[in-house]
This record gives structure tokens, sequence and C-alpha cells, in this order.
């Protein structure tokens, strides 16, 4: 992975974020409104707040996308996370993972959160790896989500 770096977004980005992102809900999912007003709209829905996105960039293509949504005081959600299929299992969701906590960490937040689904198991086995435990689900936006996990900074 020596060839993959994680940047900040920029707008000219946002196709390639909304590329990856879809690609992946639609592989098991179905995508919902929730995620197209944050794919179509990060400025939005994501970047105000302290909000950020973080990207995998290998050359000069974006291969990766992990969101941290700023929901409440200290706490950020971690969204949108997604690799391109001919790169999953090689580490790059582990640098974007570490690298949105290390984001959560610079900028004082004490709680990253995120719903997944559970027929997501390799992301799922990342979040723990990383440091996250399952926690009970919270009312969601999305239909798929049947599980919460939280990380206390």
């Amino acid at each position: 992975m020596n060839d993959i770096s994680i940047i900040y977004y920029q707008p000219q980005y946002q196709p390639d974020f909304k590329r990856l992102n879809i690609a992946w809900i639609s592989e098991s999912f179905t995508v919902e409104e929730h995620d197209l007003e944050q794919l179509d709209h990060p400025e939005t829905y994501i970047l105000p707040n302290g909000g950020q996105i973080l990207l995998a960039k290998q050359g000069d293509e974006i291969v990766g996308t992990a969101a941290m949504v700023p929901t409440g005081e200290g706490t950020y959600e971690l969204a949108k996370m997604s690799v391109a299929s001919a790169l999953r299992g090689q580490g790059v969701g582990k640098l974007l993972a570490l690298g949105a906590i290390a984001y959560a960490r610079e900028v004082g937040a004490t709680l990253i959160w995120l719903e997944s689904n559970r027929k997501a198991v390799a992301a799922i086995e990342l979040y723990k790896r990383v440091g996250f435990v399952e926690v009970p689900l919270r009312p969601s936006p999305y239909t798929r989500a049947d599980i919460c996990m939280e990380m206390r900074l």
C-alpha cells in the first residue's frame, strides 16, 4: 500500500466520491435517498461544522472514500466508506479508517460511531480490528442499517 495516499476532499473529487459509494452500496443494497443527498451534496450534508471526506488516492485515481460527519458535540459518524472492488482486501479500507480516526482525534472528537449491515462481514471485521465495538442500534435514515458500532477516543 506504499502507493496509496490519503488526501482530504476537494470539489473536483465529488464524482469519484459518488461513483465509489454507489458501486459499493449497489452490490448488496439499494441506494437510498439519504445516500444521494450526501453523495450529490457533500458540501451541504457532510462538510459543514468540521466534517471531512478522506480519499484514498493511487496515482491520479481515487480508489477509496470515508466521510466524517459531525453529529453532535465531539461526536462524528464514520460514513460512506468504500474501496474500489479491485483493491478490496489490500489494506486501503484500513488506511481510510485509521485516517478517519486520526482526523477525529485532531479535531478533538470524543466519540466516533457508524452504522453498517451484518452482510458486510469484511467491513465489520475491519471496524473491530481498528477498535470499534458493537452498541445498540439507534434510529437510522437507512433501512439497511442493522448494526451500530462506536469508538470512544
